[in-house]
């Protein structure tokens, strides 16, 4: 008869899972997992996230304002940024959570917010708009969350008309020091929290004919970076 797990036992598996390298190209996340994750987050992210992600928002946000025309805010969540970008934009955001837009449309309605042209149920890597739809395209603290980073840089590119913009905003991880490790030992929570925090720069850079602009450090802490492309003209 195989006797039961001590309570020892079961911490010295955790200890050894956690010893265990992460593999950040496996990245621990597929849509069903991303799909749980913010089905859970969704009634309480802006109360969590409102503070830690807002100045990278508002950074974002400012320098989509300094273009004209039409907008992707891909990973739009629950608009939190909507209400700030300049009216005369055009503002389409497109999210893989229906609970995150269910609470970003009524965000909507609620700021009467009449440049926000559509919210719709949408897979970043899959995007269903034309080549060339939108003067500027924008992922803010999504680049972590998709299972296939590049195949979603691609399709930015794809939708952004030629001398358009995509913007990321983004946490990157350390690759070495107490930030490292840390992160190295959330990443084995990944699909449960819904993202990759071990997720280096070079993942989204040359693999578009995108060209790098921009390459801004964000508050809090540096903890965040602003990437800003520019795609080249037909």
């Amino acid at each position: 008869m195989m006797r039961s797990e001590t309570l020892p036992d079961r911490l010295r598996k955790l200890r050894d899972r956690m010893k265990r390298p992460f593999d950040a190209d496996k990245g621990g996340l597929d849509d069903a997992a991303v799909r749980a994750a913010y089905a859970r987050w969704a009634p309480i992210y802006d109360m969590v996230f409102r503070a830690l992600l807002y100045w990278g928002r508002r950074v974002g946000v400012k320098r989509v304002n300094e273009f004209s025309g039409s907008v992707l805010e891909a990973g739009v969540g629950t608009g939190m940024a909507l209400p700030y970008y300049h009216k005369d934009l055009k503002v389409t955001g497109i999210d893989l959570s229906e609970e995150m837009l269910a609470k970003a449309e009524q965000r909507v309605r609620g700021g009467r917010l009449n440049n926000v042209d559509g919210l719709l149920a949408m897979d970043a890597g899959a995007l269903a708009f034309s080549d060339d739809h939108f003067d500027v395209a924008i992922a803010m603290y999504v680049i972590t969350v998709v299972p296939d980073p590049v195949k979603v840089m691609k399709n930015l590119e794809r939708v952004t008309k030629p001398g358009g913009h995509v913007i990321l905003v983004n946490h990157f991880s350390a690759s070495e020091g107490l930030r490292a490790h840390a992160e190295q030992w959330l990443a084995r929570y990944a699909s449960w929290v819904g993202w990759n925090p071990v997720f280096a720069k070079s993942r989204v850079l040359g693999h578009t004919n995108l060209i790098l602009e921009e390459d801004q450090s964000v508050p809090p802490f540096g903890l965040f970076t602003m990437l800003t492309f520019r795609k080249p003209e037909a």
